[in-house]
């Protein structure tokens, strides 16, 4: 796979370098996740295949961990021209509008393969979202499904009742209300001193996620219960892209198409390994119990009516379109 997504940047590199004739500069690419996850090592080749496929011209330089903007933080920056590009995960922003997390309704697209199908139906309208905030897409990638991790066995929402969990995105603190536990708004790059120092006891992500933080320092469980699959998207401010001559943005476009093939066999291969080392790091990991995979199907339920509700007749058309691909 890395053999394949080399040849993909050489052949952008071999074809458009010498069209490529603007002025030499440098655009910060902050990113949200450690320098380790699937998502940043995506992010990164893709920034060395636009600085090989422009000679140059136009050279990225990436910033994972939050280290120059948090992860709130570089949607906005993007949108002001702070920084021209950027990744972020749009569910967190999904009190700005109700489709920035169309991704993260429970229990609607679970697979690898259905997410892909979802993307393809709400690419469309997201991307004009986008475009009213002086944003441009330039592709996206997903997590693997999102599990359970807690500090102690969990076997039915009583069991969690009080706990402090770890919340991204509007979806999560929803889950955590309607389970009984009280949401925390916790940044990737905060997560393992959360769990060390008790400000969070659990959290719905990736087994990723928990293997990138070494979760297994501080919680004992990972249930595995595909919640959703949110995804990361790699954003450019729109003035900064229109103003890109044509030869430039043909590398973009080039570097993308190969970064997400790149992304998404990233997230396919890391989930089984991420979750299997969860286990050899001494955490307890499997399927959730019958009855605790009951009550979050009922929590999906009232949640995916309420963001049914917010999200409008361009929800309702997204959610129909997904189920008829079925």
């Amino acid at each position: 796979m890395p053999k394949t997504l080399t040849n993909l940047a050489a052949g952008v590199a071999v074809a458009t370098v010498s069209a490529v004739t603007a002025q030499a500069e440098t655009w910060d690419l902050p990113m949200a996740y450690s320098a380790t996850n699937f998502h940043s090592a995506t992010g990164a080749i893709f920034a060395e295949c636009v600085t090989a496929g422009t000679g140059g011209a136009l050279t990225i330089q990436t910033h994972p961990g939050g280290s120059l903007y948090a992860g709130a933080e570089i949607k906005r920056a993007i949108q002001t021209g702070q920084v021209n590009i950027g990744e972020r995960l749009l569910s967190g922003h999904q009190n700005e509008n109700a489709l920035f997390g169309f991704d993260s309704v429970p229990f609607l697209a679970t697979s690898f393969a259905d997410s892909e199908k979802l993307w393809d139906i709400a690419k469309g309208p997201l991307s004009e979202i986008l475009a009213e905030q002086n944003l441009h897409l330039l592709y996206s990638v997903p997590w693997p499904g999102q599990g359970l991790y807690f500090d102690r066995e969990v076997n039915t929402l009583a069991d969690a009742e009080g706990l402090k969990f770890r919340a991204y995105n509007s979806a999560s603190a929803r889950m955590a209300e309607l389970a009984g536990m009280l949401p925390v708004q916790i940044e990737a790059a905060e997560i393992s001193q959360a769990f060390a120092t008790g400000v969070a006891q659990g959290m719905v992500s990736s087994g990723s996620t928990g293997y990138d933080r070494k979760v297994w320092e501080s919680l004992s469980h990972y249930y595995g219960v595909d919640a959703w699959m949110p995804r990361n998207y790699m954003l450019v401010n729109l003035d900064a892209w229109n103003d890109l001559d044509d030869a430039t943005k043909a590398v973009m476009n080039g570097c993308a198409v190969a970064a997400e093939y790149a992304g998404d066999w990233r997230s396919i291969q890391y989930t089984e390994f991420t979750v299997n080392e969860l286990g050899k790091n001494g955490m307890t990991t499997g399927p959730a119990s019958e009855e605790l995979a009951a009550e979050l199907r009922a929590i999906g339920e009232t949640m995916t009516a309420e963001w049914l509700e917010a999200a409008g007749e361009e929800g309702q058309k997204i959610v129909d379109a997904f189920k008829a691909a079925q």
